[in-house]
């Protein structure tokens, strides 16, 4: 399934290199990948998340469509605005970690800045329980953030 997954994201990519976003359908993508339109909403939901800088719209119905939106990186403010919200008052190491790559790949931070990152928000940094951890990680990495586009925009 991991390959199907992979084609349907390249396929998706491919559409989008050249745009902010694209409207799809997605009955006819999981015609055309033959396979069930959860297997869709599957890799959309995974690879194509806030954590991974795009925006899901959906309309439902006989005219429906999927629109993926490519969030830019200094666009007023929308992906520090949407990563906010999407860490949210808790937030898993792994969400975490998928949120510094994509800002890596943006070249938002540096290698180093993405190993400081990790290192702050990892499991072994964290001494609590485990039900404080998830709390407590989302308290520190949007203060990071915060302070990641503050840098990025030239301030201190």
């Amino acid at each position: 399934m991991a390959q199907l997954s992979d084609a349907i994201e390249r396929f998706i990519k491919e559409l989008m290199s050249e745009d902010q976003h694209v409207e799809l359908r997605r009955n006819e993508l999981a015609q055309h990948f033959g396979c069930a339109p959860s297997q869709i909403n599957y890799v959309l939901a995974t690879r194509f998340s806030v954590d991974h800088g795009y925006l899901i719209e959906s309309r439902r119905g006989g005219g429906g469509y999927v629109r993926i939106v490519r969030m830019r990186a200094r666009q007023e403010g929308n992906l520090l605005d949407a990563l906010i919200k999407r860490v949210g008052n808790s937030i898993d190491e792994e969400t975490v970690n998928a949120i510094i790559q994509h800002l890596r790949d943006c070249e938002i931070v540096t290698e180093n800045e993405a190993s400081l990152l990790r290192a702050a928000t990892g499991r072994n940094a964290l001494a609590l329980p485990v039900s404080g951890k998830d709390v407590l990680r989302a308290a520190v990495f949007k203060n990071m953030l915060i302070q990641v586009f503050r840098n990025a925009e030239g301030g201190v």
